[in-house]
C-alpha cells in the first residue's frame, strides 16, 4: 500500500508540476501587462516601469517561474490587482460554495438515479424499463447551460418557486444542484440497473428467495446493498470532474464559486487570481482522485497490485 501511495504521490506532483508550466506559459504570451493592470490606466510610463520590476516582471522567464514556484510552496498565490487582496484568501472564501454544489449535485445524482436503476432492473423489459432508460438518456443529453436557464425561467421568474440566482439558504441551492446533478442521473441508472441485474441472478439472492424470505426484504438486503459496490466508487471519482465541472452552473445561476471567480479573472485580466485559481482547481482535482484511488486500493486490493 506504501509502495502504491508513492507512486500516486509521483505522479500527481508531475501532472500539478505540468499544468503549472504550460499555465504560466500561457499567461506570459497573453496580451496583456500585470503591471499596468496593477497601476491603472491613468498611471505614467515611470510608474508602471517600476511597478514591472518590483513585480519582477522585467526578469527572464524561467526566473519569474522559479519565483512563482517558491511562493506557491509558502501557499502565497500572488495578489488579486482587482479584488484588492491574496489570491489564496479570495479563493478560500469561495470554496466552501463550490464543495457545497458538488455535494449537493453527487446526492441529486444518486438519489435520483439509483433507485431509477434498481427499478428498471427490477421490472426488466417492461415500460418501467423504457421509461427508465429514456429518462437517462434526456439526462444526459441535456446540456447544462440550458438546463438551467430553463429551470431559471419556469420554476424561478414564471412561478417563483425558487430565487433567480446567488447563494443563501436551501432554496438558493435546489436549482443549481438539479441542474449540475441531471446529467449524472442517467449514469447511475445505467450502472444501477446493470449491478442490480448481475445480483439478481447470483445464487445468494435465490437461496433467499427460497427460504420464503418477502420479496423486498431480498431486494434491500441482498440486492441493493450488493449492487451499490460499483456506484460508490463511481461517486468517489465524480468529485475530481465537479470540481472543474461546475463553472457553467456557477455561472449561469451566479453562484459564488471557484469557477465563477475563475472566469471573472478572465474577462477582467487578473493575472495572478488565473493563475492561483488554475493551480489551487489543479492541485483540489489531483488530491482529491488521489483520495478515491487510495479508498478504491484499500476496498480491494487487486487495484494495488495490479498498479
Amino acid at each position: 500500500m506504501a509502495t502504491y501511495l508513492v507512486r500516486r504521490l509521483l505522479m500527481a506532483l508531475t501532472v500539478i508540476a505540468g499544468i503549472s508550466v504550460v499555465t504560466f506559459a500561457m499567461i506570459y504570451f497573453l496580451p496583456t501587462d500585470p503591471a499596468r493592470m496593477y497601476a491603472g490606466p491613468n498611471a505614467s510610463v515611470e510608474a508602471v516601469a517600476r511597478i514591472r520590476h518590483q513585480m519582477g516582471l522585467d526578469q527572464p522567464l524561467w526566473v519569474q517561474y522559479g519565483r512563482y514556484v517558491e511562493r506557491v510552496l509558502q501557499g502565497d498565490l500572488g495578489y488579486s490587482y482587482k479584488l484588492q487582496m491574496p489570491v489564496t484568501q479570495a479563493i478560500l472564501s469561495r470554496l466552501p460554495y463550490t464543495l457545497e454544489l458538488i455535494f449537493a449535485a453527487i446526492f441529486v445524482e444518486l438519489a435520483l438515479g439509483v433507485p431509477l436503476g434498481v427499478l428498471a432492473a427490477l421490472r426488466k423489459n417492461t415500460w418501467v424499463d423504457g421509461l427508465s432508460t429514456l429518462a437517462a438518456l434526456v439526462g444526459v443529453s441535456s446540456p447544462p447551460f440550458w438546463l438551467g436557464l430553463l429551470f431559471l425561467y419556469v420554476f424561478a421568474f414564471k412561478l417563483g418557486w425558487f430565487p433567480l440566482g446567488g447563494a443563501g439558504g436551501l432554496s438558493h441551492l435546489i436549482l443549481p444542484a438539479l441542474t449540475a446533478g441531471l446529467g449524472g442521473v442517467g449514469w447511475y441508472a445505467r450502472m444501477a440497473r446493470s449491478s442490480t441485474l448481475n445480483v439478481l441472478d447470483a445464487d445468494y439472492v435465490r437461496t433467499a428467495r427460497a427460504k420464503g424470505l418477502p420479496g423486498w426484504i431480498v431486494v434491500v438486503r441482498h440486492v441493493v446493498r450488493n449492487a451499490l459496490n460499483p456506484i460508490v466508487t463511481m461517486a468517489g471519482q465524480d468529485i475530481p470532474w465537479f470540481v472543474g465541472g461546475v463553472v457553467v452552473v456557477e455561472m449561469v445561476f451566479g453562484w459564488p464559486g471557484i469557477g465563477r471567480m475563475a472566469v471573472e479573472a478572465i474577462l477582467m485580466d487578473d493575472v495572478p487570481l488565473i493563475m492561483g485559481t488554475v493551480t489551487f482547481t489543479a492541485v483540489l482535482v489531483v488530491l482529491s482522485s488521489i483520495l478515491v484511488d487510495v479508498v478504491q486500493a484499500l476496498l480491494d486490493p487487486r487495484i494495488r497490485l495490479n498498479a
